[in-house]
């Protein structure tokens, strides 16, 4: 009887997990570096957008005119803009002015785009994206200013020129429609330009061979944009709604240059009600609660459109 032998298992030493290996000097100093280039924006927007936002949601909540001391007024401050038919008005007209300034801002500079984007020459190429940029530079008080004297109905250019063609003058901004109508028109005619660029960059990222493989499928004219340009444009069409919005949401310069809010209320807009409150009436508080309803009408209006993007929108 032969006696086997049991092979003994030796256990195996266990290895002490690899600690993190220590930033090396250069690392450090490329996140030192990195820190400091990126420390002048964040001081900025702590400094001139958060601090302010909290400073506005907290003052909403008192009475305050600059003159006594601050008295604490919980949500009074709200329920005074809720009952406030000035308010009420204002925010309707802004809506309603987001809706066909955006509208109109967006239609007109894809279609500039698309029409830039076919054959034509560079240099007059070049002629044409300055042309549409440069409102954009300049200061919307001072193209208002102007812009109050073409569309005057006595004796503005826009009115001689209609004139010459038999049209009695238009009453461009001392009625309702009219005045919302000028103040649309002249809006949208500074702002086209940021949306137009984006439109051109969004346009040249777009391969070439996409569109000669459905040129080569018979797609031609309006069949092609509406298939192949538009869905793969539309998260600049995304980018350029959701810029588009916010800065309709709070319009002033236009409108309190051409028509001071007139006649009546047609006119007037959010932010104009907030100016007033705060610089004319002295009424903080309450122009700080309205301040408050429209950034949250901002933020809510925003979700929508980014909600919304996940069926409409198709990256590439």
């Amino acid at each position: 009887m032969t006696n086997t032998q049991i092979p003994t298992v030796r256990p195996r030493a266990v290895t002490p997990p690899a600690t993190a290996a220590r930033p090396s000097a250069r690392e450090r100093g490329t996140r030192l570096l990195a820190a400091l280039f990126l420390a002048p924006t964040v001081v900025g927007i702590v400094v001139f957008t958060v601090v302010p936002i909290i400073g506005s949601v907290v003052l909403s909540l008192f009475h305050w005119n600059v003159i006594d001391s601050p008295g604490f007024a919980g949500t009074a401050n709200y329920r005074e803009v809720f009952t406030d038919s000035t308010v009420l008005v204002s925010f309707r007209n802004t809506l309603v002015f987001m809706v066909f300034a955006v509208a109109a801002q967006l239609l007109i500079a894809l279609v500039l785009a698309l029409t830039l984007n076919g054959r034509m020459p560079i240099w007059l190429r070049s002629v044409f994206r300055s042309a549409f940029f440069f409102p954009l530079v300049l200061s919307a008080a001072s193209i208002s200013v102007v812009m109050k004297y073409l569309f005057n109905q006595d004796f503005g250019v826009i009115n001689w020129l209609i004139g010459l063609f038999g049209i009695a003058p238009v009453p461009w901004l001392t009625s309702e429609h009219g005045a919302m109508a000028t103040v649309i028109i002249v809006y949208v005619w500074q702002q086209f330009g940021f949306s137009f660029l984006l439109f051109v960059g969004g346009l040249n990222n777009i391969p070439k061979e996409i569109h000669e493989a459905a040129a080569l499928d018979g797609a031609t004219g309006l069949r092609k944009h509406l298939s192949i340009t538009l869905p793969l444009l539309s998260p600049t069409l995304l980018v350029a709604s959701v810029v588009g919005i916010i800065n309709a949401l709070q319009v002033f310069e236009q409108p309190y240059v051409l028509t001071d809010g007139g006649p009546g209320d047609s006119t007037r807009t959010v932010v104009m009600v907030i100016y007033e409150k705060a610089f004319e009436q002295l009424r903080f508080g309450e122009a700080s609660a309205v301040g408050v309803l429209l950034f949250v009408l901002i933020m809510a209006v925003t979700a929508v459109q980014f909600r919304l993007s996940r069926r409409f929108v198709h990256y590439q």
